[in-house]
């Protein structure tokens, strides 16, 4: 009986060995595909985690570059918006002679295309208007009338019944050459 007993305990061990070895395989098995899963999900993590703050710094890099390039446009305005007040304040300070005015004035009636005009000029310029038209008898045939107006200088002819008007003066003149000036003082500048 004995021997029996011996046998059934050396039998379960035998098995119980087997089983836990078994088990044993079994949890080494899971604990290396744990393993793995944990490895792969740390990657993906890793790699999730990498992307957004490329992303970021993408986003972060986008509006600098746009910041940057509103300031550079910024001061490029400014220094363009200077340089037009520059020109108004040297057109607002300049003494028109006679010959100027009296080249202003023959462009401003030849575009008019009228015998009898009326003509605005700035307070600045009218006593040199009134010398020329003193000094020339022709021309002050055609000119019915003189009027103050507030510009930087120049002319503005108008027919006798107010409807046609041909603006010479400064201000509009620098208004027409800007869109030509600007893209080559841009070029120069910047």
């Amino acid at each position: 009986m004995e021997k029996i007993s011996e046998a059934v305990i050396a039998k379960v061990n035998e098995e119980a060995r087997a089983l836990i070895g078994e088990a044993e395989g079994k949890a080494r098995e899971e604990t290396g595909r744990a393993r793995k899963l944990w490895k792969i999900k740390i990657k993906e993590e890793k790699t999730r985690i990498r992307a957004s703050a490329e992303e970021e710094v993408a986003r972060i890099h986008a509006r600098s570059s746009i910041k940057a390039r509103q300031e550079i446009s910024a001061k490029k305005s400014d220094v363009i918006t200077r340089i037009i007040d520059m020109a108004d304040s040297k057109l607002s300070a300049f003494n028109a002679d006679e010959r100027c005015l009296s080249k202003l004035l023959a462009e401003s009636l030849g575009a008019l295309g009228e015998e009898k005009a009326r003509i605005y000029v700035s307070p600045k310029d009218m006593a040199t208007v009134r010398k020329l038209l003193a000094s020339d008898k022709e021309l002050a045939g055609r000119i019915v009338e003189v009027r103050k107006f507030n510009c930087l200088g120049g002319v503005v002819a108008e027919d006798i019944d107010g409807k046609l008007r041909i603006d010479n003066t400064y201000g509009t003149r620098l208004e027409m050459l800007l869109p030509q000036l600007l893209p080559e003082i841009s070029k120069e500048l910047f």
